[in-house]
């Protein structure tokens, strides 16, 4: 789930700073890199509020964080967690990357004695991570015979880095293709077959790791993907330029305007109230440089379109106002896949695996799973 977008591309009134002098841009750009504190949680002792609200820029925080609310998460009032499937296995580790980064790793697999079916491995959202609502999509999927396998790429989650800062897209992507590479040579994967995950975007870096590695898999699943930036969307040309300018000088720096866009991530009201407990998202002002990477991003994966040759299921809420479900509709239209499906769902908002009704979240994943039994015979 991505908990910040494109949206807060619409930065016109940033337009003042760059006409002045180094010294004023300075002292506009510095104090945003500051991070901004969490609001309290209600229900939740002082305790844990406390530990919340603390500065999470860098991995040892958000871990300590994490590790302070798992067992609440995990007995959220929600129906990916009151209805997992009994007896699945999961595995935490992390793996240190040619960077030297230590990137945080998880799977999920079924109950013993149920055989896998084949290899999914999820790319995660933006500012999230693969260890609050994902757990509970993974389980599911996993209840029906298959592998998932996440990772949280750096700067995000539990991974190293900066928060929330992403100094090169491709990079995202080489160490997710560097850390999958690593998975598939486990043994329980031996011969099975290997599909993509991505949502919002996940779905753009699932998009790059294939236009990277066009052989490597059998199949690419996307969730509300973003690999295009509309028009309406995109900054002015002159704001784009001086944006580009100033993450160059101040690439941590956030200056995208923060908005409220929980309203259009989830549909089910209760369910948008969980978020509070999703503690280590980065739910803070953009920072300059990764604005710059997902409008390069974005751009990049348009023009490469024509050259997605995977079997491929997209799947799309209809009311989605995050990532515009047209955008679905190019990218299924201007693939070269010859086994290829598109699925909108009618009044379905962004974050359709987590916040709609009980009985549409389900029908999302049963989508998901029916289409992964049909492409999943070992090689």
């Amino acid at each position: 789930m991505d908990r910040a977008l494109t949206s807060r591309f619409e930065i016109s009134t940033t337009l003042t700073p760059f006409r002045k002098s180094s010294l004023a841009i300075t002292r506009r750009i510095s104090p945003a890199i500051v991070f901004a504190k969490r609001a309290p949680i209600d229900g939740v002792s002082e305790e844990l509020n406390l530990i919340a609200s603390q500065n999470l820029d860098q991995a040892p925080e958000r871990r300590r964080v994490r590790s302070a609310f798992i067992d609440l998460q995990e007995n959220l009032d929600h129906c990916l967690f009151k209805k997992a499937p009994f007896g699945i296995r999961t595995e935490e580790w992390y793996e240190r990357n040619s960077k030297g980064e230590e990137i945080f790793c998880k799977c999920w697999l079924p109950k013993l004695g149920v055989e896998i079916k084949a290899m999914v491995c999820f790319c995660h959202g933006y500012g999230s991570t693969c260890t609050f609502f994902f757990n509970g999509i993974a389980k599911q999927i996993a209840g029906a015979g298959y592998g998932v396998y996440a990772i949280d790429h750096p700067g995000f989650g539990l991974s190293d880095g900066l928060h929330c800062h992403i100094p090169s897209f491709d990079y995202l992507a080489d160490n997710a293709i560097e850390q999958f590479t690593k998975m598939k040579g486990r043994p329980e994967l031996r011969n099975l077959p290997r599909f993509l995950f991505g949502q919002s975007m996940g779905g753009a870096i699932a998009l790059k790791i294939h236009l990277k590695e066009p052989q490597a898999w059998d199949g690419l699943i996307l969730v509300a993907p973003m690999c295009k930036i509309s028009e309406d969307i995109k900054p002015p040309k002159l704001v784009l330029k001086a944006i580009i300018l100033m993450s160059t000088l101040f690439p941590e720096a956030k200056l995208f305007p923060k908005q409220d866009l929980s309203e259009l991530f989830f549909r089910d009201p209760s369910k948008r109230k969980l978020c509070e407990y999703d503690v280590i998202c980065y739910d803070d002002q953009t920072r300059l440089k990764t604005g710059v990477e997902l409008l390069n991003a974005t751009r990049d994966i348009e023009m490469q379109v024509d050259k997605v040759s995977l079997p491929l299921l997209i799947l799309h809420g209809a009311a989605d106002k995050i990532t515009d479900p047209t955008v679905s509709k190019f990218l299924y239209e201007k693939s070269i896949s010859q086994d290829k499906t598109l699925k909108l769902y009618p009044g379905g908002y962004h974050c359709i695996l987590e916040g709609e009704n009980d009985e549409d979240i389900f029908t999302v994943i049963n989508d998901i799973v029916a289409w992964l039994d049909t492409r999943s015979t070992p090689k």
